[in-house]
Parts: C-alpha cells; structure tokens; sequence
C-alpha cells in the first residue's frame, strides 16, 4: 500500500512547491538530472560487468574482508549502493551466495557510497562543471544510438557522467538564486534538537530521493552555496545514510525471506551506524578537524571536512559491527522464518520471486533449486509413500528386497491430494518463471535449452505424481494378494522403484554426483528391459496359468508404467544432480 501511494505523494508535494514558490524549479531540475545521470550510470555499467560481476559476488565471497572489498570496490565504480543491493538481494534470493557474504558486500557498499561525497567534492564543486558535461551528454547520445551493446553501455556511462555533473551545476544555481530570496540558515538550529531534527530531516530527503548518493550531492551543493550550516550538514549526513535502508526495505518486500534477512542486516548497520555517530558526534568532528589540519585542508573548507566525517562514520561502523554479524544473522533468522507447510497446507514455492529475474544466473539457480526442492520432499515422499514404502527405510542402509518384503501396510495417502497441495501450485510456478526468464533474457540457443530442460524435467515429476496415483490401486490388491505369482510380481516391481528412488537419494547426498552418473544410466536401462511384457516374465506366467488374465492385463500395464516412471525419476535426477554446474557454468560464460 505504501509503495502504491508514494510515487503519487511526491507528485503532489512537488507540485505545491512549485507552486508555493517557482524559484525551486532549478534545484527541482538539478535533482531530476541527477537522478537520470546516477541511473544511466548504472545502466551503462550494468552493459559491460553484468556476466562478470556476478561471477566476482559467487566467487569473491569465500571471506568477509573479500565481500566488504567487492561491496566497496563496485559500489565506488558504479556509484548506486542500490545496484549492487539489487544484485546481492537477487544471488542471496537465489542460493548463489550466503547470507554471511551477502551482509559483507552491503558493509561494504556502505563504504563506497563516499565515493559519491568525494566525487561532488573534487569536481563537481570546484570546476564550471557546465564546461564539459554538456559534451559529454551529447557524445554520450550519439554512442547510445548505436547497435553495439558495448558502444551503448559506454555511451550511458558518458552520459550519465555528464548528467550527473549537470544537475549538480542545476543544484548550485538553484540555490545561489535562492539565497537571494529566503537564508535557510536563519532556521539553523544547534544543540540536541538541531541533530535530531536536521537528522530527520536528512532521512527525509533521501526517502523523497530514493538514493543516499543523490541526498549527499544535494547536502554538499547546498552547504557549497551556504544554505546550511557545517554542523547540521553532518546531522543531515546522518540521516541520509538512515534513509537509505528504507529504499533497501522497500526493495525486499517482493523477495523471500532471504532477501528480507539482508535489508534486515542493512537496516540494523546503518541504523546502530547513526546513533554511534550521533552520540560521539563532537569527537567525530574533533577528528576530522585533526585530519583536515593534517592533510592541509583549511578549517573553513567545510565541504571537505564533510565527506571525510561520511566516510569516517560509515568506516567506524562497519569496524563495530564485523563483530556482531554472527549475532545479527542469529536475529534475523529468528525474526525472518521460512513459512514451512505440513502435510494437511498447501505447499508454495521458497525459491521463486521477481527479484531472481534480475540475471539469468540468478533465475536458473532458484529454478534449479526449487525443482529440486519439489524433487526431493513432495515427489520422493509420494512416490514412496504410493508404493506403500516409507522413505526412511528406502534411505537406509537394510537390502530393499527385506523392506519390501516387509513392508505389507497400505499407507494412508491420497495421491490425488498430494498432488493438489504439494505439486501443482509449486510446479506452475516453476513454468512461469522459466518462461519468463526465457523471454526476458537474449539466450544462445544452448542456454535457452537449459530453462527448457528445468520445465521437461518438472513434467516428468507431475506425469510420475499421475503414474503413481494409477498403480497404487493395483499394487494395494496385489501385494498381499492370495496368488503368490501375482503378488510377487508386484514386489519386484515395488524393488525395482525403490532402487531407484535409494540411487537418487545417494546421488544427491554425495558431494560428486557425477560418479553416480553410469549407475543411474544402467539402472534406467535395466527398467526398460526388465519390462514383464519385454522379458518373457508375462508370457511364461500366463502359459503355466499362474495368474488370471485380469491379473495379466494389470501386469502388463503396470510393467511399462513402472520402467516409465523409473525413467523420468533418473531422468530428472541427472538434470538436478549432475548436469546443474555445467548448466551454470555454459550460463556464466555466454553473459
């Protein structure tokens, strides 16, 4: 509801200030300009290390220091902690990287963000920016015009660059024709509540903005021009690194839990990060007086002394919290459950949401996941438990052969709604997001096929739901059946399954399932040619009149519905457990 009424509210506040007082319109303008250029930025950036940053957040990850290098190193680049928060969201939505790995990258798009601050700072205030920005958007369009994805990539980063200088230049006229009429500094205040208010007031602006990056240029062209006063800029600055994690919570509410735990993370740090600056604010800025000495920066160079104070307090804070993430992880997944569903609920996708449609990678990891998810609980558990066969003995270690021997209790299960609670919902989830993904994304042929081969493999799973729920009937009346022939049959068809199901089980256990791969392939052609009807098995049975032909007619069937759920079973456990990595791989090296 809330993301539904915000964009109309800025609408409406926009155009009463306008209205209230027209002179705005250039510090209006400079903001809107700045916004495009910080988004083509991003745009253009995401052209050239799309397949490459996303390898860098899977295999950069493997230490803390590494993530808060990559999460400072790519926001600096890029200039949008935003981006990277999108990216980290969707791999951690994904599976791709941990929750531990993924609160490193925010700590260290925290710390990159001052880029922003010392990029207004060095240029963007001390040169008639004007000069070249103009330029640089009018070759940037040119380059945008062309059909090459690396020209148009390069031609958004120069334009975004020249925006982005512009609308500071925008800001800074805006506000020199401001002075002229109303001096905001006659509503300075100082003390407890002169923090506490311009702190809001910052937390505000940068909710308004949707950008912490865009708050701090706007902060430092109005301190620039002398609009505020040095100590409510630092309360501002405050603020808007609070602010921030609202957008980052905003953001989350379409992702699962995963995705919630981190802008939970991102909350906290930049939160506890605030009140830390706010409670030792006079020592903070005794430091930065101290550095700015040491450095050679004049102590009334205040636009300085206030991105070193940005980067100070983002940098104090991630050096307090490192210690605290086991904590933070430990409260967040207290706080942010998997919804589990039982037996008698309707079972929904964990994998699958919007914010894993955001790269390729991404979508195929969480559909392979999930496939595997529905694979492993709901089809094994079924498939089973259909058979009159609990999965823990199939899991164990004792001769199938016993267990089936034994296993002589029919089951309380409704394959049908099994199906309906545990299947469906989850498996028409699957096919819509690998369409989707096949239709958002410019695949080669080879990787199309891969979205292709997750939904083949997920109809294998329902057909053998549907399979199952069609024996059961026949293997319930045989299996204790009088006729000793009869029933035997049907506990070799019952062994033949539960080797299967025993081989998949250790299969996805091992940490190589590839080693599994000759036995799997053996096992699905031992069930095609173990078939009654192909073997001789059916033909010798009813010539020596063992069974009567209705009990001929249901072997025959069940036979070849036995070697085609076998099939589709070891068929989708090669896709899940032994083609996965090579199927990511092929993705990573076309992207």
């Amino acid at each position: 509801m809330f993301k539904k009424l915000f964009f109309p509210l800025i609408l409406c506040l926009l155009a009463w200030a306008l209205f209230i007082n027209p002179t705005m319109k250039d510090i209006a303008a400079g903001i809107a300009i700045l916004l495009l250029g910080m988004t083509m930025l991003e745009q253009g950036f995401n052209t050239f290390v799309e397949g490459p940053l996303q390898k860098l957040l899977v295999r950069a990850t493997n230490k803390l220091y590494k993530s808060i290098g990559l999460g400072f190193v790519t926001t600096a680049l890029l200039q949008s902690s935003s981006l990277i928060s999108v990216i980290t969201i969707a791999f951690l939505s994904a599976g791709l990287i941990e929750l531990y790995a993924g609160i490193g990258i925010i700590f260290g798009a925290n710390i990159g963000t001052t880029a922003t601050a010392w990029l207004v700072s060095i240029f963007g205030l001390k040169i008639k920016v004007s000069a070249f920005a103009l330029p640089m958007i009018a070759f940037g369009v040119l380059f945008i015009f062309q059909k090459s994805k690396n020209l148009k990539g390069f031609g958004y980063i120069l334009a975004g660059l020249g925006f982005f200088f512009l609308g500071i230049d925008y800001m800074k006229v805006g506000f020199d024709i401001y002075q002229d009429r109303i001096d905001l500094t006659d509503y300075a205040m100082t003390g407890f509540w002169g923090l506490i208010v311009f702190t809001f007031i910052g937390v505000l602006v940068t909710l308004i903005l949707q950008s912490s990056s865009a708050a701090m240029a706007l902060i430092l062209t109005a301190l620039a021009v002398g609009h505020i006063t040095y100590n409510n800029s630092l309360a501002l600055a405050i603020g808007a690194n609070i602010g921030t994690t609202i957008t980052a919570i905003l953001g989350s509410l379409g992702t699962n839990v995963s995705g919630k735990r981190l802008a939970g993370a991102h909350f906290i740090f930049n939160l506890v990060t605030g009140l830390v600056a706010l409670a030792f604010i006079n020592l903070l800025s005794i430091l930065v007086d101290d550095i700015s000495a040491l450095i050679g920066i004049s102590d009334t160079n205040y636009i300085f002394k206030l991105s070193i104070f940005h980067t100070i307090f983002n940098v104090l804070g991630v050096l307090i919290m490192i210690p605290f993430i086991p904590s933070i992880i430990k409260l967040l997944n207290r706080f942010f459950v998997e919804k589990l569903s039982n037996k008698d609920t309707i079972a929904y996708p964990v994998y699958l949401n919007d914010s894993i449609l955001a790269y390729p990678q991404t979508a195929l990891k969480a559909l392979l996941d999930e496939s595997r998810r529905l694979f492993e609980n709901a089809t094994f558990e079924i498939v089973s438990h259909g058979l009159n066969l609990h999965r823990e003995d199939i899991k164990g270690q004792e001769k199938l052969k016993k267990i089936v021997a034994k296993s002589k209790e029919g089951l309380e299960i409704d394959v049908e709604e099994q199906y309906y609670n545990k299947i469906k919902i989850i498996y028409s989830k699957i096919i819509k997001y690998a369409t989707l993904a096949q239709s958002k994304f410019s695949l080669t042929p080879k990787n199309m096929e891969a979205f292709t081969l997750i939904k083949l493999a997920n109809r294998n799973v329902v057909e053998t739901i549907k399979n199952v729920r069609g024996l059961r009937k026949n293997v319930n009346q045989y299996m204790n059946s009088e006729n000793v022939y009869i029933r035997k049959e049907y506990n070799r068809l019952r062994h033949k399954i539960s080797q299967v199901l025993r081989e998949i089980y250790i299969t996805g256990q091992d940490s190589n399932p590839e080693m599994h791969a000759k036995k799997l392939k053996k096992l699905k052609s031992k069930a095609v040619k173990n078939d009654a009807l192909v073997d001789g098995t059916l033909d010798k049975l009813i010539r020596d009149n063992k069974i009567s032909s209705v009990m001929a007619t249901s072997l025959a069937n069940d036979s070849d519905i036995v070697a085609d759920i076998s099939k589709k079973l070891i068929e989708t456990a090669e896709l899940l457990y032994i083609k996965q990595d090579s199927l990511l791989a092929n993705l990573e090296e076309d992207n």
